[in-house]
């Protein structure tokens, strides 16, 4: 049983509070992260910090854990 990362949350939350990519950018979150991101790949549980701290939100905003 392999879990899996899903960022769908991610892209749900910066929608809602109309967040561009572009803003996350000059925010300290880089292209390559962002990349990682879209891929459902892993990321540090600081960038995970640094998501949080922009979005003002959750963990659980940001990512969701599935089992394949």
């Amino acid at each position: 049983m392999i879990t899996i990362i899903n960022y769908e949350p991610l892209w749900e939350t910066m929608k809602k509070k109309d967040i561009s990519q572009y803003y996350l950018l000059k925010n300290g979150i880089d292209n390559k992260t962002l990349n990682r991101l879209k891929h459902n790949q892993n990321i540090t549980v600081l960038t995970l910090l640094r998501l949080c701290v922009i979005l003002e939100c959750t963990p659980n905003d940001i990512l969701k854990l599935g089992k394949e």
